[in-house]
C-alpha cells in the first residue's frame, strides 16, 4: 500500500506511538508504508541511549564465535530497510564494513579456524598478518568478521523526525499517563483520538503502568568520541574488548561500558577511566576526547526483544527490549509485528510478551 498524507489537522489517527528511538521509528515507518495514520509522542529534551548509539550490527557473538541469533534472516532485512530509507530520505544512513579481530596466540587461531569452517559466511576463513593500525603500531595477526556494518543512527533519527513531521502528527513532549484514557474501542491523549497504542518507551518500560510487569535488566553504557590523526582506521571496525568506530576526518567513537546500577545518563569518571585504560592498550597514539555520552539500554532478562498485544487489551501494544542490538534487529521484528497487527501473522515466541503473561497475572 502506497504511503500516504495525513493532514496534521485530523485528531483520530490508527495509532498513537509512544516514542521515537531506534525502535519507535522503524516500526513507525513501517506502519506508515503499511498503510496507517499514526502520531509520534517523543520527548526530544528525554535522553536514550539510541542518540548516542554507534548503530554498528554484528553477525557474530565473539565469546562463543557462533552466528549471532537469527542472523541469516535478520541482516539481509536490514540492509533492505535501511537502503530503502536511505533513497526516501536521500540520505546516508549505511556503512557496510569488516570488524577486524586480532588473534592473540595459537589456540585462538585453532578456534577460528575451526568456527570459521562453520560460519563462512561471517568469518573470514584466513588469518591475516600485521594490520597498520598506526605508524606506531601493527596488529601482528587477525581475521574479518563479514557482513557488519553500522547505522549513522542520529541521522536517521533526525531524518525520521522530519519526515513524520512533515506528513503525519509529531508532539515533542513528555508522555504523561495521567492524560492517558483508555476504552475499549477508542484512546484518548489530550486532543488525539487513537485507536491503538504502540508503547516504545525503552529502559522506561518499567514505569508504564500496563507493562511494568515485563522483567527488564537495563544496563547503563558509556562511549567516548576521540580525534586520533595517526589512527589509521578508515572502513574497518576494531573490536579487542572494546570496539573502535571510524567516523571520519579522523573522528573515532570508542565504546562501550556496561554498569547494572545507577542507571541514568550521566556520564561518569569511572566509565572514562575504563574506556581509556582499554584503549590505551590497543593504541599508544595521543589523542583528544571530544565527546563522553551515556545511555541506559533497554534490556529484557532473556535477553530477547518483547512485543506484542496487551493480554488484556487488544489494541494496546508494545515493541521494546532490544538492547544493544536494536539497529539489527528492529527492522525484522517491526515488520513482523506490522504483519500480526494487519494479517494476525503470529509473532516468534521468543519475543512475543505472552511470554510473560504469568507474571501480570502475578502482579
Amino acid at each position: 500500500m502506497a504511503e500516504k498524507l495525513q493532514e496534521s489537522s485530523q485528531d483520530l489517527v490508527d495509532f498513537l506511538i509512544i516514542g521515537q528511538g531506534i525502535a519507535g521509528s522503524v516500526l513507525s515507518l513501517n506502519l506508515i508504508k503499511a498503510g496507517f495514520n499514526i502520531c509520534v509522542i517523543n520527548d526530544d529534551q528525554l535522553s536514550t541511549c539510541s542518540k548516542i548509539s554507534a548503530g554498528i550490527w554484528n553477525p557474530i557473538v565473539f565469546k562463543r564465535l557462533v552466528k549471532s541469533w537469527m542472523a541469516q534472516e535478520i541482516i539481509p532485512e536490514l540492509l533492505k530497510f535501511y537502503s530503502h530509507y536511505e533513497k526516501v530520505f536521500n540520505a546516508k544512513l549505511i556503512t557496510t564494513r569488516n570488524i577486524i579481530k586480532p588473534i592473540n596466540d595459537e589456540n585462538e587461531k585453532k578456534l577460528w579456524f575451526k568456527k570459521s569452517e562453520i560460519e563462512s559466511k561471517y568469518l573470514a576463513k584466513e588469518i591475516f598478518s600485521n594490520y597498520q593500525l598506526s605508524n606506531h603500531h601493527i596488529i601482528p595477526s587477525y581475521s574479518k568478521v563479514l557482513q557488519a556494518g553500522n547505522l549513522n543512527v542520529s541521522e536517521f533519527l533526525s531524518q525520521t523526525k522530519k519526515y513524520i513531521s512533515n506528513r503525519f502528527q509529531y508532539l515533542n513532549e513528555p508522555f504523561l499517563f495521567s492524560q492517558f484514557q483508555y476504552k475499549e474501542d477508542m484512546i484518548h491523549y489530550h486532543k488525539i483520538k487513537a485507536r491503538q497504542v504502540v508503547f516504545c518507551e525503552g529502559y522506561l518500560m518499567n514505569k508504564n503502568p500496563f507493562f511494568n510487569w515485563v522483567p527488564t535488566k537495563p544496563a547503563k553504557g558509556e562511549l567516548i568520541t576521540i580525534h586520533c590523526p595517526e589512527l589509521k582506521l578508515q572502513q574497518d571496525v576494531l573490536n579487542k574488548g572494546i570496539f573502535i568506530l571510524p567516523l571520519g576526518n579522523n573522528y573515532f567513537k570508542v565504546g562501550s561500558t556496561y554498569q547494572w546500577d545507577h542507571l541514568n545518563d550521566e556520564p561518569t569518571s569511572k566509565g572514562q577511566i575504563e574506556l581509556e585504560t582499554k584503549l590505551k592498550s590497543i593504541i599508544t597514539n595521543s589523542y583528544s576526547i571530544i565527546k563522553h555520552e551515556a545511555g541506559v539500554r533497554p534490556s529484557v532478562i532473556d535477553r530477547r526483544p518483547v512485543m506484542g498485544r496487551h493480554p488484556d487489551f487488544k489494541n494496546m501494544f508494545l515493541f521494546n527490549g532490544f538492547g544493544t542490538k536494536a539497529v539489527m534487529l528492529a527492522p525484522y521484528f517491526a515488520n513482523q509485528l506490522t504483519q500480526f497487527i494487519q494479517n494476525g501473522r503470529e509473532i516468534n515466541v521468543e519475543v512475543d510478551v505472552k511470554r510473560f503473561d504469568h507474571l501480570k497475572i502475578q502482579s
